[in-house]
């Protein structure tokens, strides 16, 4: 699914007051809990992660290196 940085806002916002209930456009949402709408807001943020590095708006994406050494027999 494709987030944008407005779903984003209005999870963060949700959270800051205290509420559980968010509405992106016509639909609303009710989380049961307080961590459930916090996995909400990191599964956006990872989300938006991944889009930027795919269209290439990230250029600085970390990357992971693996360097293997041996002895000499």
């Amino acid at each position: 699914m494709a987030y944008t940085q407005a779903d984003l806002d209005a999870l963060q916002a949700a959270l800051a007051k205290g509420e559980r209930r968010v509405t992106f456009g016509d639909k609303t949402v009710e989380y049961r809990s307080v961590e459930e709408l916090q996995a909400a807001i990191a599964a956006v943020k990872r989300g938006l992660f991944e889009q930027a590095v795919a269209t290439g708006l990230w250029p600085d994406a970390p990357r992971q290196i693996r360097i293997t050494t041996a002895k000499g027999t």
